[in-house]
Formats: C-alpha cells, structure tokens, sequence
C-alpha cells in the first residue's frame, strides 16, 4: 500500500526536475509567512490506514478541558491582568501520545519514509547542525484528537518547527488560523502588544487555512500565534504531528508535558530547561 502520493510528491527521486520544483514551491511559501501546505501530500489510501491507526487508539488520549495562557506557562502577578501570561482561555481537546503508535505503523511509516526528514529540513532552510527530530518519547509523532468544543486557542509552540498532517476532520469549524511570524526568529522580542491585539479579537492580521484529510503542513509554530477555531459535531477532527528541533536531545517541559499527555517520564525531568531560546515558553 503507497501511503505517499509520490507521483504529485517524488519523496523518492530527490535529484529529479519535479522535486526541484516542489521543494521551491515549498521553500516559497515558508519564506512568505512562516506556513506551506502539500495538498493531497497522502494517497486516499495512506489517509485510510492513518485514521485507523489514530481511531484505535483514540480512547489512549490524555483530554483534558484546562484553562491555558499563549505560553502554557503560569501566571505571573508582577505583571498586568491584560498581559498574554495572565489571560487564560478554555481548551478542550487530546493529545494521543506517541508511545502509542507502532514503529512499523502507517504514521511512522510516513515519518520514516527515505527522503522526508531530510525534504523538511531542506524545505525550511535549516542546516543539518540545527535541525534534529524532537527526542521527546511522547511526543516526537502524536495525533491531535479533539470533538465539538472549544479546540485549541491561540498558542506558540515549544517546537521551533512543526510538521502537521491532517486526517480527518469535525463536521464544521476547526479552522487553522495563525499570525505569520508574530515573533522574531532571531529571539529576544515576545511583541506582548500585538499578541494583546489578537486576543482582545483584532484579525487584521490573522490568516485561516482549511486543511482536507492528507494535506501536509509545515509551520513555524514557535514564531507565529496560532489557534485551532472551535469545532461542531459529532466527528472528531484528527490531526497527526510530526516534530523538529533546533538542538539535539530535547523534550517537552515538565509542566507542559502533564498539561498535555498527562504524565511525564523521567527524562522530562532530567531535561528540564534545556532550551535553544529564552522565550516564555
């Protein structure tokens, strides 16, 4: 069974003029604003065997309804009640850990398919020195399960680099929306003003994507804000992640770890604090 549809996404002829082309397809997309997208990156098939997989194991996901800041971080009360680390908002989904799904699984088959590590890294730019698989053993290929709800408000992520395949989708809502590059690659500027904006419901800035079942989605979560709109029906929206690093050996932290998988292993907390910035999060 061909997961990957390799005759639009020739994964497997690197050297080849179709390849050039779409990894400069995809190259100019990340340049613009942080956001790509491989329309139909999975075969109908590949998509098939990928909500299988993640509806066998759904009822393993950490759900949790919490209340969270943009940064998953505590509130600080040496700073304003308007400032992004004391607002909190509703989030209702799951998260699958990744100690669920099998090495010779149909997502880990896709994660390891020759050429994919090394066609994203290429795809964003990054030397081979900087960029590494998150080694986090919950979380390095998670799926995200969530029903009719809140989803998943506005956020930046821990991982500088994030890799999303979308498989299934609710029955209404659950659009991506994001602020391309909100925060500096360079590090140092959080832009608290403009991260207020969002919140307080400014979209002057805000995109929206409709990802469809086996579109693959490359996004630099640590730098641009974004949120999974509230979703409606009875169909759980499904969505695969994939995640990189810019330093070897790097996990979740152990506050953000429980927050999301429910637990923490010991290397979480061996790990602790082992970050490549100074962000918030």
């Amino acid at each position: 069974m061909q997961l990957i549809d390799l005759a639009k996404y020739p994964l497997d002829l690197p050297d080849s003029p179709a390849f050039a082309h779409m990894l400069s397809d995809v190259q100019g997309d990340l340049a613009h604003d942080g956001c790509a997208v491989l329309k139909g990156f999975l075969t109908p098939e590949g998509v098939r065997a990928c909500v299988a997989e993640a509806e066998g194991v759904a009822d393993r996901a950490h759900a949790s309804g919490s209340r969270t800041n943009v940064y998953f971080s505590q509130p600080d009360d040496g700073l304003s009640a308007h400032h992004p680390v004391n607002r909190f908002f509703d989030r209702s989904n799951g998260f699958i850990p990744a100690d669920n799904f099998a090495t010779d699984g149909p997502l880990r088959q896709v994660h390891d398919f020759p050429g994919f590590d090394t066609f994203i890294r290429r795809a964003l730019g990054e030397p081979e020195d900087r960029f590494f698989r998150y080694d986090d053993p919950l979380a390095d290929v998670i799926v995200n399960t969530a029903g009719a709800g809140n989803g998943f408000p506005w956020h930046f992520d821990t991982n500088n680099f994030t890799v999303t395949l979308a498989l299934q989708n609710a029955e209404a809502g659950g659009e991506f929306e994001y602020v391309p590059n909100l925060r500096s690659t360079l590090g140092g500027s959080e832009e608290v003003e403009a991260v207020e904006a969002v919140l307080d419901g400014n979209r002057d800035n805000v995109r929206s994507l409709v990802l469809e079942p086996g579109d693959l989605q490359l996004f630099r979560g640590r730098y641009s804000l974004h949120r999974v709109a509230p979703l409606k029906g009875k169909r759980a929206r499904h969505v695969a992640i994939f995640s990189y690093v810019e330093m070897p050996g790097m996990v979740g932290s152990p506050e953000r770890t429980r927050q999301l998988y429910g637990r923490v292993l010991p290397v979480h907390l061996e790990r602790a604090g082992q970050r490549a910035d100074d962000y918030l999060d």
